[in-house]
């Protein structure tokens, strides 16, 4: 190999590519992708930072580098995608996010969890534990929802107005506290 063809070699060592299709079928991700004009390469393996996964939309943006310099071993680095990427961190936060709107934010004030306008599930635990001094609900919270649950709300208008059978046969009097 001459020095032209190596230093030509290494120039095509990095690339910018666009995702075009995506397999996330198997062990690693793989992408077809298309890089310089007319250049389009199949099962471009995709490497992730362990514990963090995702599939990303057509037309995502990746960075991908070729073993040894040649262009039939693509390996995908890194993707993005700035048409779903949040925008206005400070310097130190950290984002992860979809394209849906659902975001988890650690941020300089502590953590924010965003459902995009879709329900949170927290499944497979036999606890949940929250360790404050005091937990804060803008809405309802009902007990048993998926059967014959009731509402906080609901239970305080039942406990407000109720009565009991007195000693002699009548009926107490409402309770003089409400809750």
């Amino acid at each position: 190999m001459n020095l032209k063809s190596a230093a030509s070699r290494v120039m095509l060592m990095v690339s910018k590519a666009v995702v075009k299709l995506i397999d996330d079928s198997g062990g690693l991700q793989t992408l077809q992708i298309a890089l310089l004009a007319h250049e389009t390469r199949d099962k471009a393996r995709r490497y992730q930072q362990y514990g963090f996964s995702g599939k990303p939309h057509s037309g995502a943006v990746a960075v991908v580098v070729f073993e040894g310099g040649s262009r039939d071993h693509p390996l995908v680095i890194a993707v993005d995608d700035p048409r779903f990427r949040p925008r206005g961190l400070e310097d130190g936060e950290v984002i992860v996010y979809d394209d849906l709107g659902q975001e988890v934010r650690l941020t300089r004030a502590g953590i924010v969890v965003k459902g995009g306008g879709l329900p949170i599930t927290i499944t497979d635990t036999p606890k949940v534990r929250i360790e404050t001094p005091m937990l804060e609900c803008t809405g309802e919270i009902k007990d048993l929802c998926d059967t014959t649950g009731k509402t906080m709300s609901g239970m305080r208008s039942v406990f407000n107005v109720h009565d009991h059978q007195g000693d002699s046969g009548g009926l107490t009097g409402k309770a003089n506290q409400e809750m």
